[in-house]
């Protein structure tokens, strides 16, 4: 294995899951701008996810289907036959 090749600037930082709220600390090397307030009272960046395990049909066990910035109807309105 090649050495120095993984990041030695690990912190805080909070995911939030955008489809349902869910929110969790964990240690990473992204940056944001954002910051929120955790529960222990201290501020850490927020990195915004659009799907995460608490809302992946794969995980969830529901076919559930996450439409982020109208994706389905964008498609829909791309491919629809013309009239």
């Amino acid at each position: 294995m090649k050495k120095d090749i993984h990041p030695k600037a690990y912190k805080q930082v909070v995911f939030k899951d955008m489809s349902n709220g869910y929110s969790f600390l964990s240690r990473s090397t992204a940056s944001s701008k954002e910051t929120v307030k955790w529960e222990d009272g201290n501020e850490y960046p927020l990195i915004k996810l659009e799907i995460s395990n608490t809302s992946h049909p794969f995980y969830t066990g529901k076919n559930v289907l996450v439409d982020t910035a109208g994706r389905i109807d964008k498609f829909r309105k791309r491919y629809e036959k013309k009239k």
